[in-house]
């Protein structure tokens, strides 16, 4: 299946790029996610009078994501959690807890833009924890998870 990018997509392409994908990932991913549309004549000529526009908004997503990379980077968060004598926390810490932290901090994150590699923070340490802001886009925080008093 061919399909025109209609935005940035990791490992994929970019804007306005004519891909070949298999057919359930076009069908049940990009199209119904507004990343892409079927390449044929009619969508084609759309896409090329609506360009200008998509390009425009694509620029602007990218310098949001780069101001709020600029909030974000080198930005140090402390969670508290109960734990164990030895570090252990009981329970752990994901991918919300850390956005409500930044958003406590008073900078908007979501969940999703979050990630974490090797899984929840499962003990008390200091983690370097990478955001996806935008295709193009990743900021980097440090986050101290301390035993709760």
């Amino acid at each position: 299946m061919e399909v025109i990018l209609l935005k940035n997509v990791t490992g994929l392409g970019a804007l306005g790029d004519k891909v070949k994908v298999r057919a359930g990932y076009g069908r049940n991913y990009l199209v119904p996610g507004g990343f892409a549309v079927a390449a044929t004549a009619e969508n084609l000529e759309a896409f090329e009078a609506r360009r200008a526009e998509l390009e425009r908004l694509a620029a602007e997503a990218l310098a949001a994501a780069e101001a709020r990379k600029e909030q974000l980077d080198g930005l140090r968060l402390s969670i508290a959690r109960k734990a164990g004598d030895e570090g252990r926390l009981f329970g752990s810490v994901g991918t919300a807890d850390i956005a409500a932290a930044v958003a406590e901090a008073g900078i908007e994150l979501d969940k999703s833009e979050v990630r974490l590699s090797e899984g929840p923070l499962r003990a008390v340490g200091e983690y370097e924890v990478m955001l996806h802001l935008h295709a193009d886009v990743d900021a980097s925080i440090t986050i101290d998870v301390v035993p709760e008093d």
